[in-house]
């Protein structure tokens, strides 16, 4: 005689692990919001009552996402707050000095900064653009599900992107996370300003040969000498930001065909 089928207490075609790494993503997400809270406690960043939510609910996506398509390596709550969410956050107070009304965010992998400022700053229409399509598309679902109507995602190449007749030029501001040296960054990022328009990089500790180069090619594209700024959170150590203003347009050569600025540097 056949014995009855064993119950389960997990929904027939789901996994019992999938179910068991959801769960685990929204503990890490709760997390990571208090960690991000103790963080900003004694600092005076304006953020909407809702942020808090809204950026819990990005966590749990990017971490669920990121089981399957490797996204990021930080997904420690603890990192996920400091390196991810605080390390976005860092560059309100320049974005706020620039009031820009359209931005867009190069290399965004998993939405990190992208969507971190577009939900900070529901006011700024921003424009995520990564050349890969599978992130471009894990990117666009957060986008879909968190219900942002500022933000558009873009699966190309910015040396591409930067030769579309609608979005050259057409940008108040560009942002750029661990996406290029700088160099090769000012080569996809100024084509895609207007003039009187800002890039504003990420960066470690940056070099001054690295400034030195990212002058020389900025020079070529219109753009003026790099600023450096400091992150201004203790928490960050020694993360930095460099600024570029768009001072002249961009010859209409540049961008160069895709890969040409990483293989051949301006500077």
């Amino acid at each position: 005689m056949r014995k009855p089928a064993a119950k389960t207490d997990h929904p027939p075609g789901r996994p019992k692990g999938a179910r068991r790494s959801i769960f685990l993503s929204q503990t890490d997400a709760r997390a990571a919001r208090v960690a991000l809270e103790r963080l900003l406690s004694t600092d005076g960043l304006e953020l909407s009552a809702g942020f808090g939510d809204a950026v819990e609910q990005f966590v749990v996506l990017l971490l669920e996402a990121n089981a399957r398509l490797n996204l990021t390596r930080v997904v420690e709550p603890d990192a996920v707050a400091r390196l991810h969410l605080l390390d976005s956050l860092a560059a309100l107070p320049l974005l706020d000095a620039l009031a820009p009304r359209r931005a867009c965010d190069l290399g965004s992998g998993g939405g990190v900064p992208g969507i971190v400022l577009a939900l900070a700053r529901p006011e700024v229409h921003w424009t995520l653009i990564d050349s890969v399509r599978r992130k471009a598309d894990a990117v666009r679902s957060f986008v879909e599900t968190l219900g942002m109507r500022n933000v558009t995602v873009v699966a190309l190449r910015a040396e591409i992107f930067g030769r579309d007749g609608a979005a050259r030029e057409s940008f108040d501001l560009a942002t750029a996370r661990a996406c290029a040296a700088l160099p090769v960054l000012v080569e996809y990022a100024l084509p895609l300003l207007r003039v009187g328009g800002t890039l504003l990089a990420w960066k470690g500790p940056i070099s001054s040969d690295e400034l030195s180069a990212g002058d020389a090619a900025s020079a070529h594209l219109g753009g003026g000498e790099p600023r450096v700024r400091a992150a201004g959170f203790e928490a960050l150590g020694d993360h930095r930001f460099v600024i570029v203003r768009k001072e002249r347009p961009t010859p209409h050569r540049f961008p160069r065909r895709p890969g040409e600025a990483s293989r051949r540097p301006l500077a």
